[in-house]
């Protein structure tokens, strides 16, 4: 025969319970929240530009082998992967400072195995550097007016006498700049020589100068190298304005992995040269051989 227990007993009972011990009542569960879906990846079709087989040797040392991806038009494309993985290399072949060994690299449907740095700026290639490449003893205007020389068109002489249709062109380009400064946030800086300017403005002046030249295929190498957590906020910010705002096709090396995989929309992995996994972010984060190579796992 079953006896109830009394309230006192079963007050009895709980108060023997350690303190901060919870007690859910029978058949209750702990609340798990669901697990957060990927946002539906942005769709693009048109390629921008295409590596195909590309391998790039320096003497005995291979600093590519075979990679093969595409970029784009409107995307924002991350390549990543460990310290010397070719990363870099893959860059300098795109805008023409590398020649391809093997391969051929394809670039609004022209194909080209090479390339000089000045026929890619000019045929709409633009590049920022790992270790930032200004003009140290110019001011912030005069740097990102420096990437409009290509935009100007009248000849050396006018430019030199800064007269004439020369003075007319400079006015305009002025303008464009003028406008580049107040979408960077750098009205402050303007006429500071950028040697005396902290890195994470540099960086931001050294993008000014690239947006300068307006162009289609922007590659941003290690923007976020060096700066604090506020700064990575703000070039975050301003890469995504430039992408959605200007629809400026972007690749971009990083190895903050928050900031790809927030920033990307597709990413491509090198490891010792090759391509070892290419997809979303959400796909690639799960790659196991994105993992063991390169992202490591919790202990």
């Amino acid at each position: 025969m079953s006896v109830d227990p009394t309230s006192a007993e079963i007050a009895e009972k709980t108060a023997e319970k350690t303190v901060g011990e919870t007690v859910e009542p029978q058949g209750a569960k702990a609340f798990e929240p669901p697990a957060a879906e990927p946002a539906p990846p942005r769709l693009f079709e048109e390629v921008l530009l295409a590596v195909d087989n590309v391998s790039l040797g320096f003497g005995g040392v291979k600093a590519l082998t075979d990679v093969s991806f595409d970029i784009r038009k409107g995307e924002i494309r991350a390549i990543i992967g460990p310290n010397g993985a070719g990363k870099t290399s893959m860059l300098n072949c795109i805008n023409g400072f590398y020649h391809p060994t093997e391969g051929k690299i394809t670039f609004r449907g022209e194909t080209r195995r090479k390339m000089r740095p000045f026929e890619a700026a000019a045929g709409g290639i633009a590049r920022t550097f790992q270790n930032v490449a200004l003009f140290k003893g110019m001011s912030t205007l005069d740097n990102i007016m420096a990437g409009r020389s290509l935009k100007m068109k009248a000849n050396l002489f006018w430019q030199i006498l800064r007269f004439g249709p020369a003075m007319r062109e400079e006015v305009e380009h002025r303008r464009v700049v003028e406008d580049i400064i107040d979408f960077l946030q750098i009205q402050a800086i303007r006429k500071t020589p950028v040697g005396k300017l902290p890195y994470g403005l540099q960086k931001r002046v050294e993008l000014g100068r690239a947006l300068a030249m307006e162009p289609d295929l922007l590659l941003l190498d290690e923007p976020m190298a060096g700066m604090n957590l506020e700064e990575k906020e703000d070039m975050s910010r301003f890469i995504l304005d430039v992408n959605n705002h200007f629809g400026t096709t972007i690749a971009l090396i990083e190895h903050d992995m928050g900031v790809v995989m927030d920033l990307s929309d597709r990413v491509v992995v090198l490891e010792y040269g090759r391509k070892i996994a290419d997809g979303t972010p959400h796909e690639v984060k799960r790659d196991q051989k994105v993992i063991d190579a390169y992202l490591g796992v919790p202990h």
